[in-house]
């Protein structure tokens, strides 16, 4: 059963569980903010917390969890310092642990080698194919890898320690991302047809990976939200993976590397936006930790 508590200055903070990129939270902040009587909402990506503000939270409140569960995350209650039983940190750390049980992290680790050793090698094969979409589409797997990595080794950690870590990766896939859109300027300035057969081929082998992650992932969620959750992740991540196929096939049509460019600039803008999220998302809980501190 999901719980929740309203603090005394009129927020209710969650914690959830289940966010793995800044588009989650942005998922979650615009499905909730649009249900009647909830005022404000923030969620953040780096302490995995959702904070809001409603009218009526006897009344409210119940439908932000359905709406929540609904898009396949979890909530976990965020009990004050001074409630019975509460340990006297525990408003500064992670509540819930039910779902991390070992056979979950098992998989996790398996997610994060599958994201993050297959990024590295799409990097590589996107120099090596002179293609900036494979490049940008690596970035993608590097960031999904990463912030699962976050996510596990920061159990247990204080929301400074979490914010700290989010922060730097943050600013290090934004440098990756920059990386990306520097070297397509370069690319438009001089041309140079990438391989459209590593390409494809590549791409092709991206969609299996994100394919098994998520086969991996799908028995350690529980409930039809959960599995459409999975479900939907991996769609969007097939869609990209796809968009890089039409685009190596359009290369090898057209003789020419404006459909490989064009792609890099979507996704590697979509994903600098992602960066510029956690990182937005971390500078706010350090001041936030500042001020309380």
């Amino acid at each position: 059963m999901t719980t929740r508590e309203t603090q005394d200055d009129g927020v209710a903070r969650y914690r959830l569980t289940g966010m793995d990129c800044a588009s989650c939270a942005a998922k979650i902040e615009s499905g909730t903010r649009k249900l009647p009587g909830v005022e404000d909402v923030r969620v953040s990506i780096t302490s995995q917390t959702m904070s809001l503000r409603v009218d009526d939270p006897s009344t409210c409140l119940p439908e932000v969890e359905r709406t929540v569960a609904g898009l396949g995350y979890r909530l976990a209650r965020v009990r004050p310092a001074a409630e019975p039983g509460a340990d006297e940190d525990d408003d500064d750390r992670v509540q819930d642990y039910s779902h991390a049980t070992p056979a979950y992290r098992r998989a996790l680790w398996i997610v994060v080698l599958l994201n993050a050793g297959y990024g590295a090698a799409e990097i590589v094969a996107g120099f090596v194919a002179g293609s900036q979409a494979l490049k940008a589409d690596a970035l993608d797997f590097l960031g999904d890898g990463t912030i699962t990595l976050l996510g596990l080794l920061a159990i247990g950690w204080s929301e400074v320690w979490r914010a700290r870590a989010a922060l730097l990766q943050g600013l290090f896939l934004g440098a990756l991302g920059v990386g990306v859109l520097v070297t397509t300027a370069y690319r438009v300035l001089v041309p140079n047809q990438p391989e459209a057969e590593m390409m494809g081929l590549f791409g092709a082998m991206a969609l299996v990976v994100n394919v098994a992650a998520a086969a991996v992932l799908m028995p350690h969620r529980a409930g039809d939200a959960n599995v459409r959750a999975v479900w939907l992740f991996s769609r969007n991540d097939a869609l990209g993976n796809l968009v890089v196929v039409v685009a190596a096939g359009l290369v090898a049509w057209t003789g020419t590397a404006w459909p490989d460019l064009v792609v890099a600039l979507v996704i590697a803008g979509l994903f600098l936006q992602s960066s510029w999220s956690i990182v937005k998302d971390a500078r706010t809980e350090l001041r936030s930790a500042s001020v309380g501190g």
